[in-house]
């Protein structure tokens, strides 16, 4: 039986795959219809404060996130203030995806946003019609179930062994292989 993507699915590449921008990767699905599939890689921290990359932004200590290879000239938003973000979109209870940028620089300022309840990345990940669902049928990805800890309070460096851990069984087993398969 497929596996089943909605949004708020979280795919865990498998353990060795070669493309280097999903090696180890963890990635939200934050868009998931008959068209394609939009998420971001949530464990792959870039060197550089968003108020840095981004002009004429409130002073943040944020850290930027690559999201994934599509749209690198792009930046985009998850947080968990849609109830003071408005045109946020629920990606599933206490996640949300984007909203009214102007918006959120006076709530940063206000300090009713703070860097715990919002992350930011710098490109997408993208699939086009079926593309996602030949993937997971093809062994590339594991899909798992996302809790907003992962994406607010987990260590990113350590995310991928973690979600794989708490998928228990094999997983657990998985979640211990070194990156480089001939230590395994």
């Amino acid at each position: 039986m497929p596996d089943q993507i909605k949004n708020g699915t979280i795919l865990l590449a498998e353990p060795f795959m070669l493309d280097p921008n999903f090696k180890r990767s963890t990635v939200l699905v934050v868009e998931h219809n008959p068209e394609g599939s939009l998420g971001f890689i949530m464990n792959r921290r870039v060197n550089m404060r968003v108020d840095k990359l981004v002009k004429e932004f409130p002073d943040f200590d944020a850290s930027v996130y690559f999201g994934g290879p599509v749209g690198t000239d792009t930046v985009h938003y998850l947080h968990r203030k849609g109830d003071l973000l408005e045109g946020s979109d629920e990606v599933m209870p206490g996640i949300f995806w984007g909203g009214n940028y102007e918006k959120l620089k006076i709530l940063i300022d206000q300090r009713l946003i703070t860097p715990r309840d919002i992350r930011f990345f710098v490109g997408y990940s993208g699939w086009s019609e079926d593309q996602l669902q030949e993937e997971l049928n093809g062994g590339s990805w594991v899909t798992a179930r996302m809790d907003p800890n992962y994406l607010f309070k987990s260590d990113p460096e350590n995310l991928w062994a973690q979600v794989m851990e708490n998928k228990g069984n094999a997983f657990s087993v998985i979640a211990g292989m070194r990156e480089e398969p001939t230590y395994n």
